[in-house]
């Protein structure tokens, strides 16, 4: 399963009203591992961005007057996302920018050359309703270091996302993973079979023996020797 997290930096909040897109970062995810193997591109957006984006990604005009412009990363880009899942917080955004980019060049909609989008936003808000959502607060809550954020940036940010998307699904330590590709109507799913290897067995010391014994007369007192293992004691 191949699976890809995908963030853009804008020049402001409105494809619509002529934003475009000046930054594209793309990590890539397989069978729930990072491969290594990402995609970043600073995009030239032909205008300038606004003041508070600026504040935001901090990234100057200037910086990106001899970027490539979309028409000249397009091709790479979209054979890169070919049939995979994106994963995107607040998806609708960034897919919006894309397909107008896209929609410049007399291309199809984003959609035509990928597999399904996954929108982390939601999944977090089902996940954690009530409570703060957006990506800071996200590695807050489950642990994801992004002392290194001091503002956007699309790979940092589908770095963090990535992390941020393992934890939300079960994390990569998982004992059952689903792996392989779609067999009609169900999934492929491999489970582990513990048999084949020789667990360690830890045994607990007088010490912890003692300890054990303690807490299960105290528990025995508390209900008057009612308690079960000692009836199947007695028997």
């Amino acid at each position: 399963m191949r699976q890809i997290v995908l963030d853009t930096e804008t020049t402001g909040l409105s494809a619509e009203n002529g934003d475009r897109i000046i930054e594209i970062g793309c990590v890539e995810l397989l069978n729930r591992k990072l491969t290594g193997n990402n995609l970043h591109f600073y995009v030239n957006p032909e205008r300038d961005s606004h003041e508070d984006a600026l504040k935001v990604h901090g990234i100057s005009n200037e910086f990106l007057r001899d970027k490539p412009k979309f028409s000249a990363i397009a091709d790479e880009l979209l054979e890169y996302l070919r049939d995979a899942e994106l994963i995107i917080h607040n998806a609708p955004f960034d897919i919006s920018f894309l397909n107008k980019e896209l929609e410049r060049l007399g291309r199809p909609p984003l959609n035509t050359f990928i597999g399904e989008v996954t929108d982390s936003l939601v999944m977090a808000k089902e996940m954690f309703p009530g409570k703060r959502n957006g990506l800071d607060a996200l590695c807050d809550r489950l642990g994801v270091d992004n002392s290194g954020r001091t503002l956007h940036g699309a790979l940092l940010d589908a770095e963090l996302l990535a992390d941020v998307y393992i934890n939300m699904t079960r994390g990569q330590d998982a004992l059952i993973m689903e792996l392989g590709a779609l067999e009609g109507e169900g999934s492929v799913v491999v489970q582990v079979d513990f048999s084949r290897f020789e667990l360690p067995v830890l045994r607990a010391n007088e010490q912890e023996a003692q300890a054990h014994e303690t807490v299960l007369a105290d528990i025995d007192k508390a209900c008057k020797g009612k308690t079960v293992w000692r009836q199947l004691q007695a028997a």
